[in-house]
């Protein structure tokens, strides 16, 4: 399935985070674990429209 952001959205596939055990052994529970903050841009959208609606403004990722 392709996805095809509109306007000033965009597509991210999250970075897979394999640390499920700290160095010393222990397990990390996924409840304990923070939200991935790193991810990987797989499609943007067109941009917005300025404010007067006639240009559209490219996105910055």
């Amino acid at each position: 399935m392709k996805l095809k952001p509109l306007g000033d959205r965009i597509v991210v596939k999250p970075k897979d985070e394999d640390e499920s055990r700290t160095p010393s052994g222990l397990v990390i529970p996924d409840t304990a674990k923070e939200k991935p903050q790193l991810g990987e841009v797989l499609a943007a959208g067109p941009g917005a429209w300025n404010e007067a609606g006639t240009d559209r403004v490219a996105l910055d990722v």
